[in-house]
């Protein structure tokens, strides 16, 4: 045999090394070294940046049903919008774009520094929004880095996630068996805030408060656990509670009020101060069902109200209403993006978001 014949052809040698590379694409891939988005390009995610002293500010929003582009076979309460975003990624772009337009509406257009949301499918559908917003920053702002979620299994497939310009800190984890409660950390000044982003059971589901109750308590049982390590803790709970501030879910398990005096000298059981606690529904309002109802709420904990670290302006809480009500209407209710069926113009959510400002000492 000629020496020719023994050597590995040039096609066979290149056909390896291809085989190799996409071996370990795949394997990167699944790892979560690289993160592929939509549209086919790798978009990775910002270098942190370290963030200093300062004001910034919160905004939490229940972004309706925000599922990403891709089939993932879930089960038949989540399957119309798995396949609806999936068979229709134009639409998929459209509720991203949605959602952008409303956020970069706030804090002179750079959107908020720390968002917290909620209904989110994936990960993949939650980086699609950062890459948005990103992509649609005024020149010199600070771009959004890691996003924060872990992805649900149980019940519906719509989960929490936290995405902020302030670097993240630690490794996101959810709370409870099977519920929505995510825990995330940022750091700012070598100061760090905790965050508790929840998404309670829905009144349609729940009718006799039970599993809302569920939530607050396991909420709240891990708020005493910080508290009693640490009683400057600084730890903002958000979500849609799907009840109001004066429910005993709120009240009686998550241990949350309106009177900061009591929450700044709480001491035994502590408590956490609803910053929509005694808000006038008419104008404080975050979801409509027959009328105006609070169901989004911001409570932070005593740590948030003395001047250590960070420090929340609790009177700048406000719930958002700025280009979401549909034109024409008389009713102060959120302009929804709705569902595949739906005709006559998209919105945006079926809820407002409500923001607060957070100072770092």
């Amino acid at each position: 045999m000629s020496p020719r014949s023994r050597a590995a052809s040039p096609w066979t040698t290149l056909l390896l090394i291809a085989v190799l590379v996409l071996i370990v694409l795949l394997l990167a891939r699944r790892e979560g070294w690289i993160q592929f988005h939509p549209g086919g390009s790798n978009n990775p995610q910002p270098a942190a940046t370290t963030a200093q002293a300062g004001e910034y500010l919160f905004c939490f929003w229940n972004t309706e049903n925000f599922f990403d582009d891709q089939h993932d076979k879930r089960n038949h309460v989540d399957e119309e919008y798995d396949n609806w975003f999936a068979n229709h990624p134009e639409d998929f772009r459209l509720k991203v774009t949605h959602l952008a337009d409303i956020l970069l509406q706030m804090n002179d257009g750079k959107g908020p520094d720390i968002l917290a949301i909620v209904e989110v499918e994936t990960i993949r559908a939650a980086e699609a929004l950062r890459a948005e917003l990103n992509s649609r920053l005024p020149a010199g702002a600070t771009p959004y880095g890691e996003v924060q979620m872990k992805e649900v299994s149980d019940g519906r497939h719509i989960a929490p996630a936290v995405i902020s310009r302030v670097p993240a800190t630690g490794t996101p984890q959810l709370h409870g068996k099977g519920l929505r409660i995510l825990e995330a950390h940022i750091t700012a000044a070598n100061q760090d805030l905790e965050i508790i982003a929840s998404h309670w059971t829905s009144q349609l589901s729940d009718k006799t408060d039970h599993k809302r109750d569920h939530y607050a308590d396991e909420i709240y049982d891990e708020y005493s656990r910080k508290f009693r390590a640490d009683s400057a803790v600084d730890l903002l709970v958000c979500g849609d509670f799907n009840t109001e501030p004066s429910d005993e879910a709120v009240v009686k398990h998550l241990h949350a009020g309106a009177d900061a005096e009591a929450v700044r000298n709480s001491h035994e059981q502590p408590l956490l101060l609803d910053l929509f606690a005694g808000k006038n529904s008419a104008n404080f309002g975050t979801h409509y069902y027959h009328k105006p109802l609070v169901y989004d709420h911001i409570c932070v904990s005593p740590g948030l109200l003395d001047a250590k670290g960070w420090t929340c302006l609790a009177d700048t809480a406000q719930t958002w209403t700025q280009g979401m009500i549909r034109p024409g209407s008389t009713l102060r209710r959120p302009w929804r993006f709705g569902n595949e069926r739906d005709s006559g113009g998209r919105g945006y959510s079926d809820h407002f978001p409500v923001t607060v400002k957070l100072r770092v000492q």
